[in-house]
């Protein structure tokens, strides 16, 4: 059972896993209830086994946990993303700070690669792990849409640009790729604005990842989720938002920080990090006696995608 902090009770900050079926994969979907006025804190941190002799890719333990490779690889720094290591230990991620913005329809993060869904009515959150367009391809941001349509079978029709970045490569697309196994767009699609859409995969890799030509990606039995869950009309807000922080109804503070996308191709290709925005509310919010500053540094510097208690005088995770 996840811990009980002082001051609060414990079932709004459990979280369950519901397994759902569909074809023939497995697929694990995080559910988290939502927690009360004030509290954006949910979840709690997994740690795993690597089996003795493993043959798996991190791809498989991240997909087992409904969490993106980019989610495991900042959790698990030094990770061996073909093969971790036999008898190692892995963390799961599955704590994390909602977004501090309306908790309606679809919210997406396209800095932590994660898609929350909060069904009506429900007084839940899904959060499902995406991968997002490539760099010069991005996904929109900052943007609020709704769901246009939704289609069973989609068919990819490429771009003249993506054709001709294809043939750069000595590829030739066709001008339209009908449905089936073989359409990079999956089995199903959420069409978002009138150019974007949320949609399913054909390859077994990508999620977590920059990989799209600008729409979002999920594994297929996810899409399938959504596409029978959302309805047309459902709100759709896309942010990027790779630090997010929170003080809890105890007063506690936590901060969590991803690694943020690269804003050009110099820094795409660049082995130094990324320049984290510090806005004038997170100046302040990391600022002050009741916030262990040393911790604060290490958080930003880190850079894990997991929630960290910075109070002062407070353990951390």
């Amino acid at each position: 059972m996840p811990r009980q902090r002082k001051g609060y009770n414990a079932s709004y900050h459990t979280f369950f896993s519901v397994f759902r079926l569909v074809g023939k994969h497995f697929s694990l979907a995080i559910s988290y209830p939502l927690p009360p006025e004030g509290s954006r804190l949910v979840g709690q941190p997994v740690t795993i086994a690597v089996p003795q002799n493993n043959t798996q890719p991190l791809e498989s333990f991240a997909a087992r946990y409904g969490q993106g490779l980019s989610n495991m690889l900042e959790a698990n720094p030094g990770v061996d993303v073909f093969l971790p290591q036999s008898g190692s230990t892995l963390v799961v991620p599955q704590q994390l700070i909602l977004p501090d913005t309306v908790r309606e329809g679809i919210v997406v993060n396209v800095a932590e690669m994660r898609l929350y869904y909060y069904p009506a009515g429900t007084n839940t959150v899904e959060v499902l792990p995406i991968g997002i367009g490539q760099a010069g391809r991005e996904t929109p941001r900052n943007w609020v849409t709704a769901v246009e349509r939704k289609q069973d079978g989609p068919v990819w029709v490429p771009t003249a640009n993506t054709r001709r970045e294809y043939a750069k490569e000595g590829k030739t697309l066709p001008a339209m790729v009908p449905a089936g196994p073989d359409n990079p767009m999956g089995l199903y699609a959420i069409y978002i604005g009138r150019l974007y859409a949320i949609h399913g995969t054909n390859a077994n890799f990508g999620i977590g990842l920059r990989v799209s030509q600008g729409c979002i990606r999920l594994r297929n039995d996810d899409i399938k989720y959504l596409f029978d869950h959302v309805p047309v009309g459902t709100r759709v807000q896309i942010i990027d938002r790779p630090v997010k922080f929170s003080v809890e109804p105890d007063g506690s503070r936590w901060l969590e920080v991803h690694e943020p996308l690269s804003r050009n191709r110099a820094e795409f290709e660049s082995d130094k990090k990324v320049p984290l925005p510090v806005t004038p509310v997170l100046r302040t919010f990391i600022k002050g006696d009741d916030v262990d500053t040393s911790r604060v540094n290490e958080v930003l510097e880190r850079r894990s995608g997991m929630p960290v208690n910075i109070s002062a005088g407070r353990p951390g995770l």
